[in-house]
């Protein structure tokens, strides 16, 4: 690493740190500074925590859709698995991708986002070098865990971009960047224009759409100044089926807004279960898979 280079570290390390400390998240805090310290060696540093400069797979999202439609073009029956908050918890992460090849029902799976911590590109490489592990193929969205510091950054580089859709068995999966908090509210998540325009997009060949996000309405990291309006963009999807949602770390299955939309939400991997939907010409239903 330059000096130059060196030095903008330093400058954005610091104010990274600060601001975690303003916001008292003193944990997260201390998992930076610690990952500052153990950075460290022969001197200076193998590496910069949040250089975005990596090898390896890219663009990891497009190519997984491109697999998607190729394995499930012409089924009208879809098994998806739906996981999320997968952090620092490589072991366990393994052992979900094990259980779900050895079971082999998933078609495809869905990553609800945070893969990582504290958004650093080695964290980013370790959960996507455990994920290619999977049988089958996989899409991940954003978590609010992997906006911090270059996060999004390598996340778009690794993964895509932080709204996507694709279509599948006429089912469009629309997937959204939720997360407001880490972007001090100025950024425009939930994406209202991105929205509108996927009700039309490619409309002859889907009628039903499941939407899934990492932070669900009215919970911490939701523009939740925008819930009720997220509500009716939601609602103009056709055929909207369901909502699948991270973040909480915890299994829930509700009627968020009461207007009969089920929201789903997937526990953590520490927790060591995932969401197996299955999705007919006449319906869907869903199971927890314990692993």
């Amino acid at each position: 690493m330059s000096t130059s280079d060196f030095g903008l570290f330093v400058r954005n390390f610091a104010q990274y740190f600060a601001t975690m400390i303003l916001k008292h998240e003193f944990a997260m805090a201390a998992a930076v500074a610690l990952a500052f310290v153990a950075g460290g060696c022969d001197g200076v540093f193998d590496y910069h925590p949040y250089d975005v400069r990596f090898g390896g797979e890219l663009g990891i999202n497009g190519t997984a859709i491109g697999r998607i439609g190729d394995l499930c073009g012409g089924k009208d029956t879809l098994r998806v698995a739906f996981v999320s908050d997968s952090h620092g918890w490589y072991t366990e992460t393994g052992d979900m991708v094990d259980d779900i090849n050895r079971r082999g029902r998933a078609d495809f799976v869905v990553h609800l986002g945070d893969l990582t911590d504290c958004g650093t590109t080695k964290e980013f490489v370790w959960q996507r070098d455990v994920l290619a592990g999977l049988g089958v193929p996989y899409v991940a969205l954003l978590g609010n865990h992997d906006c911090l510091g270059t996060g999004e950054e390598t996340y778009r580089r690794m993964y895509g971009e932080g709204n996507f859709s694709f279509i599948v068995a006429r089912i469009k999966f629309v997937c959204l960047n939720t997360n407001a908090t880490e972007y001090d509210y100025v950024a425009a998540n939930p994406d209202f224009n991105y929205m509108e325009g996927q009700w039309t997009a490619d409309s002859a060949l889907f009628d039903r759409t499941v939407v899934c996000m990492h932070a669900a309405p009215y919970s911490d990291q939701f523009n939740n100044n925008v819930a009720k309006p997220f509500e009716y963009y939601v609602s103009k999807f056709p055929g909207i089926m369901c909502c699948v949602y991270g973040h909480d770390h915890r299994l829930s299955a509700g009627d968020i807004f009461g207007d009969g939309l089920m929201y789903y939400g997937v526990d953590c991997a520490a927790n060591r279960s995932y969401l197996l939907f299955t999705f007919t010409p006449d319906g869907y239903e869903y199971e927890v898979v314990s692993f």
